[in-house]
């Protein structure tokens, strides 16, 4: 799967429609973001089932500033719409792979009873 560019634009609805995101935020002046995009797409392509989206921080700083990104190249990895990994700086296609992988085994199962006793709560309250 070839990598989203990410904007003010879809960002919001890239994330509620697809169960599993990485977000590379990055910069052109940056030259290790610059660097590190060639190993972002071979991961994207190797793993169809995961969107990999791309967020310039000169063109859609909102987006960074969100999400507190103050230093780039920044990963988030998003599951179920929840952000369960942050990475700060530059990564070999070795450690991708690795963070992948942990993403995907990662149990889900706090986040999804997070959402439901949030619910709950909200539902306890009307």
């Amino acid at each position: 799967m070839a990598v989203v560019e990410l904007t003010k634009a879809n960002f919001k609805e890239t994330i509620e429609n697809n169960d599993f995101v990485i977000v590379d935020f990055w910069a052109p002046w940056c030259t290790p973001c610059v660097s590190f995009t060639p190993i972002f797409e071979a991961a994207a392509a190797a793993n169809p089932d995961i969107v990999f989206g791309m967020v310039n921080t000169e063109v859609d700083n909102e987006i960074g500033e969100y999400f507190n990104v103050e230093q780039i190249p920044g990963i988030l990895v998003i599951r179920e719409q929840a952000g369960i990994h942050a990475q700060v700086g530059e990564l070999g296609a070795p450690a991708l792979d690795a963070l992948i992988q942990w993403a995907r085994d990662y149990d889900m199962s706090t986040v999804r009873q997070y959402y439901a006793d949030q619910e709950k709560l909200a539902a306890a309250k009307k």
